[in-house]
């Protein structure tokens, strides 16, 4: 079978740019349950996107997969380079862990290309645990958060 090649460039990741990325578990298996492995994930994340100089906008880790908005802080910054660099990791971790889960072999992506869309991409992304009957309001579910802003001011 011939892999499908990502629909960009890995020049439209590269820079001041915003996007929203999806990576799933593979065969929708349940992951993001336990507390230790949300926890250990998040480092992971975190280390990722300060190393590839990004900022993370919101973050959420439902049970078989993850979103985030992250953006590019410098005309180096690498959008592409640090989620693979986060599955990669992520990865490895599982494997030495002997946790019999992996990453789906590619990822979905959204490149934001207005302003007003960055607090519609934020609440889809927080209202996902309502929309799947985990939570009944954003605020009380666990694994979700951001990294550089204070998820409240931002959509209220």
């Amino acid at each position: 079978m011939v892999e499908k090649r990502h629909r960009l460039h890995r020049a439209a990741y590269t820079g001041f740019v915003r996007a929203t990325f999806t990576l799933c578990v593979k065969d929708k298996e349940t992951l993001f349950d336990n507390e230790v492995i949300v926890d250990q994930f998040l480092k992971i994340f975190e280390d990722t996107i300060k190393t590839e100089k990004l900022r993370n906008w919101v973050y959420i880790f439902m049970p078989d997969h993850f979103h985030a908005v992250v953006e590019g802080n410098t005309f180096k910054s690498k959008l592409w380079k640090a989620i693979v660099l986060f599955k990669q990791k992520t990865g490895y971790w599982l494997s030495k862990n002997n946790i019999n889960r992996q990453w789906q072999k590619d990822f979905y992506d959204h490149i934001h290309r207005r302003e007003e869309d960055l607090v519609k991409h934020i609440r889809y992304i927080l209202e996902n645990s309502v929309r799947k009957g985990l939570v009944e309001d954003w605020k009380d579910y666990p694994f979700k958060g951001s990294l550089d802003f204070n998820l409240n001011e931002l959509i209220g």
